[in-house]
């Protein structure tokens, strides 16, 4: 006999509506206009990112994250935070909060209220660096579990992947940017990310560029 109260539909919606799992409306509608969703290329993106870190730093009373600028223009953004809310519905399946596949509700019900991100644009949440990305890993670290998942340009490619557990909690999540996105004009600059996550003064960043000497002069 299943439990009622487990069931998707009865979760209270916060940023993200538990009951959905891929919007494809709304990831084809972000991937369509990435001068309007990564104002300025793939900063704004990283800043997105970020942005949930700063969140978490900011309910625990602070947080550190780590970003790597990795050589082949991907980035990842690594935290120190409780990990992607995760529940088990009705049937015994676990449900991740659908963050990347699904618009936030905070910043696409509500666009005028959305708050502005360092770089001075507005705040869309985590779908916009999914839809934007050739692809994206979502790696969970919770006390009650860990996995992974992979997405291509927002769509998930693989079901959620146990992880061993190894004493940590946190969310990392390691991305490549559309080739758009990838020219030297909109490649995010490490100084430029330091003076950046200085708006979140609940969360340390460090930030790590892994790119050559000719990349980071780009």
């Amino acid at each position: 006999m299943t439990d009622p109260r487990s069931s998707r539909t009865s979760w209270r919606n916060t940023t993200h509506d538990w009951a959905a799992t891929v919007d494809m409306d709304h990831l084809r509608h972000i991937a369509a206009r990435p001068a309007e969703f990564a104002p300025g290329g793939a900063g704004h993106l990283v800043l997105e990112v970020i942005a949930y870190a700063a969140d978490e730093a900011e309910s625990r009373g602070g947080g550190r994250c780590v970003v790597t600028l990795h050589a082949d223009g991907s980035v990842s953004v690594a935290d120190d935070g409780r990990g992607t809310d995760t529940r088990v519905d009705e049937h015994g399946r676990p449900v991740k909060k659908p963050v990347m596949a699904t618009k936030d509700l905070r910043f696409f019900d509500s666009p005028d209220d959305a708050e502005r991100l360092p770089d001075g644009h507005p705040r869309r949440g985590m779908s916009v660096v999914a839809a934007l990305s050739e692809w994206l890993t979502h790696t969970n670290r919770r006390a009650n579990g860990a996995w992974t998942q992979r997405y291509e340009h927002g769509v998930p490619v693989t079901d959620l992947v146990p992880l061993p557990p190894d004493g940590t909690t946190g969310t990392a999540v390691h991305f490549i940017p559309d080739a758009r996105l990838r020219t030297s004009a909109c490649a995010p600059t490490g100084a430029d990310l330091t003076r950046w996550v200085q708006h979140w003064p609940h969360l340390s960043v460090r930030v790590d560029d892994q790119r050559t000497p000719r990349a980071d002069r780009a």
